[in-house]
């Protein structure tokens, strides 16, 4: 099977080195389709993780649905896993700022900054109070921007996410950062997820964003199972430019 890349390991987290390492055997058919995977106990020593580690990595191939699991073990999903999949049956949720960023066309970092005070209160910040920020543009060939979109993360959300408190190490910007994780991380703190949008046709372009004839802001609040907000992310893009998709899973 192909290890984990090791010039990774002081940026991505070992369950997702150890996913990706899977995920490419499985997409090469090195585990062929309705194969048994290694024990986890295999698998932990290979990779020189823990059991746990492998485990999160399981549960995320399976949320992939590239694997499946019973009372016999951990297999390779095959056509006959396949067929049961709903077609309208969304994959799992994603942020923007991914793989998708290292697009000549795509610009996204991740900052520490003091919130707009009327939002500061939602995040439990104090007025001034600085917190993790991730911006993401995205670009026309000739340079235009189609969609910028802000979001601001909440005190709870940087301690008990620690793929998000990691960032409090860094002193400066990050560019172009992976969050795709974002959501999965969440729930793998524990975090059971509510999400609210609010869509508005705003009168006047005032990001720059499009010819200001043809837009779309969109408003994200995501909380925990406590009501208490996590993350609260601005979108303004130009509705002619891009589209915007909603998925649901069961």
């Amino acid at each position: 099977m192909t290890e984990p890349e090791p010039e990774q390991a002081a940026v991505v987290p070992l369950y997702l080195r150890v996913a990706a390492a899977l995920r490419s055997d499985l997409a090469d058919r090195q585990i062929s389709p309705g194969s048994r995977l290694p024990s986890e106990r295999s698998l932990a020593h290979r990779y020189h993780v823990n059991r746990q580690t492998v485990r999160s990595a399981l549960q995320l191939l399976r949320a992939e649905r590239l694997v499946v699991t019973d009372r016999r073990g951990t297999f390779a999903a095959g056509s006959q896993h396949r067929s049961h999949v709903p077609a309208l049956t969304a994959h799992r949720q994603t942020f923007p700022g991914g793989a998708e960023a290292a697009d000549a066309l795509v610009r996204a970092s991740l900052s520490w900054e003091a919130p707009p005070a009327s939002t500061a209160g939602r995040l439990a910040l104090a007025p001034g109070e600085p917190t993790l920020v991730h911006r993401h543009v995205v670009l026309s060939p000739g340079g235009t921007p189609l969609q910028r979109s802000v979001s601001w993360f909440s005190r709870p959300a940087v301690a008990e996410v620690p793929q998000l408190a990691r960032y409090r190490r860094v002193g400066s910007a990050v560019s172009q950062p992976d969050l795709r994780l974002l959501y999965h991380w969440m729930h793998q703190a524990g975090l059971r997820l509510t999400r609210r949008e609010s869509i508005a046709v705003p009168r006047a372009s005032a990001t720059g964003v499009g010819d200001g004839t043809a837009r779309l802001v969109v408003h994200r609040v995501v909380c925990d199972q406590h009501g208490h907000a996590l993350e609260i992310t601005d979108i303004d893009f130009a509705a002619h430019g891009a589209a915007w998709t909603y998925e649901f899973t069961g």
